[in-house]
């Protein structure tokens, strides 16, 4: 298959922020796609080779993308880069450069699908002291034969600057569409990746089998699951009407989450945004075996810093250092963990999805031997409110950040956010009354100390029933001289020349940033906006919802993905929570 037929409908996809625009784009790539590729496309549609939790990363630098565009154009470096700071893309600059490329081609290969697929892999595998020499020769092969539109989308990929707002659910619509008939079976494919977390392997088994194949994706160990998320409450007694009356109250413990992975004695660990992240718990893999008492099995465990003189539990902060690409061993010393269990998934050939939480925490207990590296997460059931506040203040007290409250009926249900699940925090001493974790959207440029920085950022929640990121505020507030220092470099490869399709915004940046990086945010309330749109027309008509003296915590929720941010739904739960606080109070 040509690649121009994809290379054209990126380009429709960056001049529409329309999502049924978006998604008859895809529909109609799909049809006319061969069912052996269609994986391999929607890979590409994604801005990756294979699924995240595969770890496999192209690792291109726009200096060797620059110098590739000078090797196959004939024209000097330094026209290029002014070409590229013009346009602020060098994807754009790559075609405009090809254009007026002064080096003719006498053998031409085609550029098709498989060609730039499989020379793509290649370069995101090389290794080695002549990786680099290598990974040009390779590029300049594919931009000799491409024409520059073709070149614009095959540098872009390269460089991970592929943005056309194609959320997961919109792709998943377009392949029900495409393959069954319509967009209502998306449910059957959204359960499918929920156990799989591989989109392209959903995509081609739809496209050769339909739902039948669908309907036979299985829980596989090494495959990661989606993870289950938690709404949040504001208090015991909102906990109670949500709950009924009698639940499970776990310790909410401030660490990572970690997805633990055994078959014999072989163990892989990924995050909640499904990142590999074994090679940073050497000690788990080590320890972790002999804790349990099984074949193969998928559990969920809060991984933790403590101090190992006193046994106390360490902010989450702490647990970043293990996050070092080098002398992992110096970081494994300095920053010791305990594993704290909470769930099981899957256990000896068997998922463990649907069987209810008390059935799923007795067996757990039985497969795991305690000591002080391996521990369950502390559970008790409880009936009232004081019940929760004693178990909340006994959580706090250990160091923890407060409770997770589950149903004991309830099944595991993999990437949903529902009321199964609660997560009810220490109360702040502000009408709020917690943190919220936002997406940055935008940016503005600083002045005075912080000129040369991003001085302000846009934040915005995640509106999962719509799939987009509205805006709900400004922050400047809270950040240290080395916050925005970070920062910036953080942001810098997320500069966008237009704004995302599925970001929700009335309010310009100077600057706007794909919806990735997830900040803690703490605010006095939550008011009332005519111009955020959070929220717009759920509690007043022309109105959304934004924070009051919104302020950086100092935590980078590195480990979130932005639609594991503080949903709409949540917001609009918190401001009622304000205001009958606040009506309580005047009647007293």
């Amino acid at each position: 298959m040509e690649f121009i037929i994809l290379a054209e409908v990126f380009k429709k996809m960056e001049e529409t922020s329309k999502r049924l625009e978006l998604t008859k784009l895809l529909v109609d790539l799909f049809e006319k796609t061969p069912h052996e590729l269609i994986s391999k496309i929607v890979y590409l549609i994604q801005g990756k080779l294979r699924p995240d939790f595969e770890g496999i990363e192209l690792g291109v630098g726009e200096k060797l993308a620059i110098k590739a565009i000078s090797k196959s154009s004939g024209i000097p470096i330094k026209r290029i880069e002014e070409d590229y700071r013009k346009v602020g893309d060098l994807g754009h600059a790559a075609s405009i450069v090809l254009e007026q490329k002064t080096q003719t081609t006498f053998v031409v290969e085609d550029i098709t699908i498989e060609r730039v697929y499989d020379t793509l892999y290649k370069i995101a595998t090389l290794d080695g002291p002549r990786s680099q020499d290598m990974k040009m020769k390779y590029i300049s092969s594919l931009l000799n034969d491409a024409n520059p539109l073709e070149a614009r989308f095959i540098l872009k990929i390269l460089l991970g600057i592929l943005r056309l707002g194609i959320a997961e659910n919109t792709v998943m619509d377009a392949l029900a569409a495409a393959y069954t008939g319509t967009k209502e079976n998306r449910a059957l494919l959204e359960k499918a990746y929920n156990v799989s977390s591989d989109l392209g392997k959903v995509a081609e088994v739809t496209a050769k089998k339909g739902l039948d194949g669908i309907k036979t994706f299985q829980v596989t160990v090494f495959n990661p699951i989606r993870p289950m998320l938690a709404e949040r409450v504001k208090s015991e007694k909102e906990a109670m009407e949500k709950m009924g009356n009698k639940f499970a109250a776990e310790y909410k413990l401030d660490g990572e989450r970690a997805q633990i992975h055994v078959k014999s004695n072989a163990v892989k660990l990924f995050s909640r945004s499904l990142e590999d992240i074994t090679r940073h718990y050497p000690d788990i893999v080590e320890k972790i075996p002999k804790n349990l008492k099984v074949n193969d099995a998928i559990l969920e465990a809060e991984v933790v810093a403590i101090n190992e003189d006193s046994g106390e539990y360490l902010p989450f902060q702490e647990l970043m250092h293990r996050r070092r690409k080098y002398k992992i061993e110096k970081a494994v010393s300095e920053y010791p963990i305990t594993v704290n269990f909470f769930d099981l998934l899957y256990l000896d050939g068997k998922s463990c999805l649907e069987v209810e939480y008390t059935k799923r925490r007795e067996m757990l207990q039985k497969i795991l031997s305690e000591n002080e590296f391996a521990k369950l997460v502390p559970m008790t059931v409880v009936q009232n409110d004081n019940e929760i506040e004693d178990f909340l203040e006994n959580s706090i007290n250990s160091g923890c950040e407060g409770l997770m409250l589950k149903m004991l009926d309830a099944s595991y249900k993999a990437g949903a956010r529902g009321n199964s699940w609660l997560k009810l925090k220490r109360e702040y001493k502000n009408e709020l009354g917690d943190s919220i974790d936002l997406i940055v959207i935008g940016a503005f440029f600083g002045r005075g100390r912080r000129t040369g920085k991003y001085g302000t950022l846009l934040l915005a929640s995640y509106d999962d029933q719509n799939d987009t990121f509205p805006s709900i505020c400004k922050v400047g507030t809270g950040f240290t001289d080395e916050d925005l220092d970070q920062l910036y470099q953080l942001l810098q490869d997320k500069v966008t020349l237009k704004k995302n399709p599925r970001i929700d915004s009335e309010m310009e940046a100077d600057v706007w940033l794909e919806p990735e990086l997830v900040l803690e945010i703490m605010a006095s309330e939550i008011t009332l906006s005519p111009i955020h749109k959070t929220a717009m027309n759920a509690i007043r008509k022309n109105s959304g919802l934004a924070l009051r003296f919104p302020k950086f915590t100092g935590k980078l929720r590195l480990e979130k993905t932005p639609e594991d941010a503080s949903t709409t739904q949540e917001i609009i739960a918190l401001y009622k929570g304000q205001r009958k606080v606040i009506q309580n109070q005047k009647q007293i």
